[in-house]
């Protein structure tokens, strides 16, 4: 199926870095199936994980951005959030359009994630979910349908644990990413929407270019009336873009309790 839409190269292999990302490109690799691997940067990558691809996995094509994501920002006048994740969108879902794309998510990773199945299809706009014993029933079907923007996703890993991840990864000697060994559960976007505030925090203190990138991102929303909240003060606007509160929760917790402490 992978070579019928790409005979050059198979099956359109996604990259991160990530510890899942590595137990999938190493299992492609002992499958033998003809595939290429590739990693789309976002502009706001941990400078330690492109030094590991690079070192370790020489031969990930390297995707980067037309734009950076603080531009990006700009361009849609909207800051990213969990609920309206375009970054995911604009920066990595685009790959692999028309091709059987491996992408290795697994349930176990978040209640979202939970409801994936080990085939996704985005046929004109159709997405369906699909064991691979459903798919072998319409295959040939649906091959013939996909095309532009249209996707197939296979996620090989999708029932494994994270304890399987790291006993595959230790077993065929295979090494991580130092992140890991310093304290982080995941490896990606900094300052990523999906992080939790203390994560966000240990960002910002580690690569502070990132909060320059971001405050400079958010004075021009509000410079350009693109951000209606009750602050004129970028600092602030970060300060709540990161904590992923509502902005009355924010402001209830970070203003008015000190002017009721004032008072008092």
């Amino acid at each position: 199926m992978a070579l019928r839409l790409d005979p050059e190269n198979g099956f359109y292999n996604t990259f991160s870095g990530g510890k899942d990302s590595q137990c999938l490109y190493h299992l492609v690799k002992l499958s033998g199936v003809k595939h290429k691997t590739h990693m789309n940067l976002t502009s706001v990558d941990p400078p330690e994980v492109i030094r590991f691809v690079k070192h370790h996995y020489p031969d990930v094509e390297l995707i980067k951005p037309r734009m950076s994501i603080y531009d990006m920002a700009k361009k849609k006048h909207i800051l990213p959030t969990r609920t309206l994740r375009w970054c995911c969108a604009k920066f990595k879902e685009t790959s692999g359009a028309g091709k059987v794309t491996l992408i290795g998510i697994r349930k176990e990773e978040s209640a979202r994630r939970a409801k994936r199945e080990e085939i996704s299809t985005d046929i004109k706009g159709n997405r369906n979910e699909e064991t691979f014993d459903q798919w072998s029933e319409h295959e040939e079907q649906m091959v013939t349908c996909v095309g532009g923007k249209d996707k197939i996703l296979v996620s090989p890993i999708i029932y494994w644990t994270e304890q399987d991840v790291w006993e595959f990864l230790n077993a065929n000697d295979i090494p991580h990413c130092k992140l890991y060994d310093e304290g982080n559960t995941r490896i990606g976007c900094l300052c990523c929407p999906m992080s939790n505030y203390r994560q966000k925090l240990k960002d910002i203190r580690k690569y502070p270019h990132v909060k320059r990138g971001w405050i400079q991102a958010i004075q021009w929303l509000i410079d350009n009336g693109y951000i209606n909240y009750n602050f004129n003060d970028a600092e602030i606007g970060f300060h709540w873009w990161i904590s992923g509160k509502s902005f009355d929760k924010f402001y209830a917790d970070e203003f008015m309790q000190s002017k009721i402490d004032f008072d008092i």
